[in-house]
């Protein structure tokens, strides 16, 4: 659980800088295209890890007893 969370905040951090690098500087056009393909998607799948990661209300003590196993 913790080691998903760390790597799911790793590539968000990664990704973000690298579409912000795209945005601010001018790279080339097939620079900005590979960050576009594999960058956007690794934002949205490690954004839907951490939102996924967060127990409900309700949930939190159904969430310690066990593991995490997604939806």
């Amino acid at each position: 659980m913790n080691k998903m969370k760390t790597t799911s905040y790793i590539l968000l951090i990664v990704s973000i800088l690298a579409i912000l690098y795209a945005l601010i500087f001018n790279p080339a056009d097939w620079i900005v295209y590979a960050i576009a393909i594999v960058c956007i998607p690794f934002f949205i799948l490690s954004f839907g890890l951490l939102t996924m990661s967060k127990p409900k209300k309700d949930e939190e003590e159904e969430r310690i007893e066990e593991p995490f196993i997604g939806y």
